[in-house]
């Protein structure tokens, strides 16, 4: 049987599996759409789940029209997004807590691996109070590519100075986990957006439904 103890870092995405940052996300980008006297329909937003900001803009260009200003979508939606965190706060997912009180405890070292650019991620970890918890950060802006090509996570695995054949990958989106698998890390994929994507389920190497059953799934 697989043990926690057999891996020597644990490398964590953070939206969608750390915090549950893409309703706001989502619900930022459709408010900005619409005051922009465009309508795109919420489950639009879904389907962009793990994606980078880069391509999150090209494919509402594409849905949308070229006549779509980006711009201008990227100045009101960063206002709503930063409103709506403020006032409302972003919930950390279940059993996050426990795994990193975990790590700690092991002396396991962690690192944040991010599609967000390193303004949103660092945003993202002080609102919800986790900042000191991740003292290693990788995101979109280190990397020449983003997910799904496996570049941040090995830039990761480089950071922690570790083999990442010997990692762990949390990932929640089916782009994150082809990521980690081209990885070659272990991989274990906890769905945060339904329905899941069978042929994600069929290619990890493990399937949660959230990190508190990662100590019912592996011994320590």
């Amino acid at each position: 049987m697989t043990k926690l103890s057999d891996f020597v870092a644990f490398i964590f995405d953070l939206d969608g599996l750390v915090l549950d940052t893409e309703p706001t996300y989502f619900a930022a980008w459709q408010k900005a759409v619409e005051s922009m006297g465009y309508h795109l329909a919420s489950e639009s937003f879904k389907t962009m789940s793990g994606y980078h900001y880069q391509k999150v803009v090209e494919t509402l260009q594409t849905r949308l029209g070229q006549e779509f200003d980006l711009d201008i979508f990227k100045q009101v939606g960063t206002e709503y997004w930063l409103n709506h965190i403020h006032e409302a706060g972003i919930a950390v997912k279940k059993g996050v807590i426990d795994l990193l009180d975990y790590a700690q405890q092991q002396e396991i070292p962690v690192c944040l691996a991010t599609n967000s650019s390193a303004v949103y991620a660092h945003e993202c970890l002080a609102v919800a109070g986790l900042t000191q918890r991740f003292p290693s950060v990788v995101t979109f802006d280190d990397v020449a590519h983003g997910k799904p090509a496996p570049d941040i996570f090995l830039k990761a695995a480089e950071k922690m100075q570790v083999d990442i054949r010997q990692c762990i990958i949390f990932e929640d989106s089916t782009t994150g986990v082809v990521a980690a698998l081209a990885s070659a890390a272990f991989t274990v994929y906890v769905p945060s957006t339904f329905p899941v994507n069978p042929e994600t389920v069929e290619a990890c190497d493990c399937l949660l439904d959230d990190l508190s059953q990662v100590f019912e799934k592996f011994s320590c």
